[in-house]
């Protein structure tokens, strides 16, 4: 257990965190969120994110296993480009921001997205989906930068896929594939920018893949249980929470 300089308590929470990523991939996404600061206490702000990044790319794997035929392709082009600057952004924001100040600017961004969506949920059919420009611009951007920043970036693409009125099936097809293609993007420059990934990270990243897979199957078990109206509930009140502990 002296491997990475962890105790055993630490171990255990890493496991649980491992777990959790599993699980949000190919469950309820907004669970990852507390993987975030369970990370962040163990090996600190910036060095964590790039602990947590790999585990992630390995839960996207597992997700697109599971759902690749369900994803929305049309969305997800519109909002790469937007994800790049915002990735850019978080890049550079990131050098010269601590921990508690970007976790503060995610919460906000996060508890701004639900306003709008309890907003929508309440309109019900009445409500007005954006479709422009802008709204694909802001989305994109907020997911790059809050994804750079503290790998945070789900409860924001869980509030716009829910306003735009995704089913279960093409919410976590459309998930899985975009994280995917945003957390690759990443790692050259976590690697090469804020030299945050290394072989050291990749080998711990290896070691949690039982603890993801575990994750997963439970995840794609559970899933299969929970109807539309739930589902929609589930993301909203986890969101919300999460959005609310960053800001503690």
């Amino acid at each position: 257990m002296s491997l990475f300089h962890l105790n055993v308590s630490e171990w255990i929470w890493i496991i649980v965190a491992a777990v959790l990523i599993g699980f949000s991939k190919t469950g309820i996404s907004a669970f990852s969120m507390p993987v975030i600061p369970i990370i962040a206490l163990i090996f600190g702000g910036k060095e964590s994110t790039g602990m947590i990044l790999p585990l992630l790319i390995i839960g996207d794997i597992f997700a697109i296993y599971y759902y690749n035929r369900h994803a929305d392709w049309k969305d997800i082009k519109a909002l790469l480009p937007w994800v790049a600057a915002g990735l850019l952004l978080g890049l550079v924001v990131g050098e010269y921001t601590n921990d508690g100040q970007f976790k503060m600017i995610i919460s906000i961004c996060v508890i701004l997205c639900l306003i709008i969506l309890v907003y929508m949920e309440k309109k019900g059919e009445g409500a007005k989906v954006p479709n422009g420009k802008w709204f694909y611009a802001l989305t994109g951007i907020l997911s790059g930068f809050s994804s750079m920043i503290g790998n945070a970036a789900g409860p924001i693409f869980s509030v716009f896929l829910l306003a735009k009125g995704f089913k279960k099936d093409k919410f976590l097809g459309t998930t899985a594939w975009f994280f995917f293609i945003v957390n690759i993007s990443k790692v050259p420059m976590q690697a090469l920018v804020w030299h945050n990934i290394h072989l050291k990270t990749l080998w711990f990243s290896l070691m949690m893949i039982p603890a993801i897979a575990v994750g997963a199957i439970i995840g794609a078990f559970l899933i299969k249980k929970i109807n539309e109206k739930p589902f929609r509930i589930i993301i909203l009140v986890v969101t919300a929470l999460s959005a609310i502990r960053l800001l503690i």
